[in-house]
């Protein structure tokens, strides 16, 4: 029964991926998760197929604000790309297992890097609302893994080694091609909670104790799910704003996206750059 079932679930990620490339004439070798705010890159991607998660068997579909939940395919600075305008949440209601299912989807597409954006909160004191940070480590403060379960020998093994989860070469290029714009790049640990309600003061300065720069509610476990899958990663932070307490500003959903929108095309126009130098 154990084998069936699994069987049955590869076959799912088989059967959505069977159903893009339907639609598709290139085979994409570079996934990009667009997160709050940060969905402004897929306008620039030459030739775009579009294709909305709700069209595709087996997918669930983004419910948070600004997500518009779909896929944009095509070339983006000479590579072929797929991107997700708009990613899938735990907060959503939705099992870790549906968040990291479009990574997996991904995979079978021929995707073999995955670049994660996000929207965040400032841990480190010295960071600013508006600041791009390269996400080096993380902390999963989510109270679940999307690993736990049954493993899919196929994408990768029963015990998932983290070391290297964020690519060593992937960042040396992100921090060369900052320094080659004058971008003032920080770099830090995220730390994911479950959301959907913003942390308390007293969570930031626990984050803080153990080292964590910036905090939100998604990238993890897709980070999790890509190194199973045996891609190469490559994530970022744009900071929101400042996490509770650091400031005594009230937080705001809203603000979060606005200022993510004002300031994203910094980090739209590094990720070109990143692509330009990507071999």
């Amino acid at each position: 029964m154990r084998i069936k079932q699994i069987i049955g679930e590869i076959v799912m990620f088989t059967e959505s991926a069977e159903y893009i490339k339907k639609y598709i004439n290139i085979e994409p070798e570079i996934g990009i998760i667009l997160g709050s705010g940060l969905g402004g890159i897929a306008d620039v991607i030459e030739n775009p197929v579009m294709i909305n998660y709700k069209d595709i068997p087996n997918f669930k579909t983004s419910t948070a604000p600004d997500h518009l939940g779909r896929f944009v395919i095509g070339r983006l600075a000479g590579k072929n790309v797929i991107c997700m305008q708009g990613r899938l949440h735990y907060y959503e209601g939705y099992s870790l297992e549906d968040v990291v299912y479009p990574v997996r989807v991904m995979k079978l597409l021929g995707v073999k890097t995955l670049i994660a954006t996000n929207a965040a909160g400032g841990i480190n004191e010295s960071f600013n609302s508006g600041d791009i940070m390269l996400i080096k480590d993380h902390i999963n403060f989510m109270g679940n893994n999307p690993l736990i379960g049954k493993n899919y020998d196929e994408l990768g093994p029963r015990f998932q080694d983290m070391t290297y989860a964020y690519t060593p070469k992937l960042i040396y290029l992100a921090e060369q091609c900052a320094e080659k714009m004058s971008i003032n790049l920080k770099s830090g640990v995220y730390i994911a909670f479950s959301g959907p309600s913003f942390e308390t003061p007293a969570e930031i300065r626990t984050s803080r104790i153990l080292g964590a720069d910036a905090v939100g509610m998604s990238t993890v476990p897709e980070v999790i799910a890509a190194a199973h899958c045996g891609m190469q990663v490559l994530a970022f932070s744009l900071i929101a704003n400042m996490a509770a307490g650091v400031t005594d500003k009230a937080l705001d959903g809203e603000e979060v996206i606005r200022i993510a929108q004002e300031k994203g095309k910094i980090l739209q126009q590094l990720i070109i750059e990143i692509l330009n130098n990507y071999n």
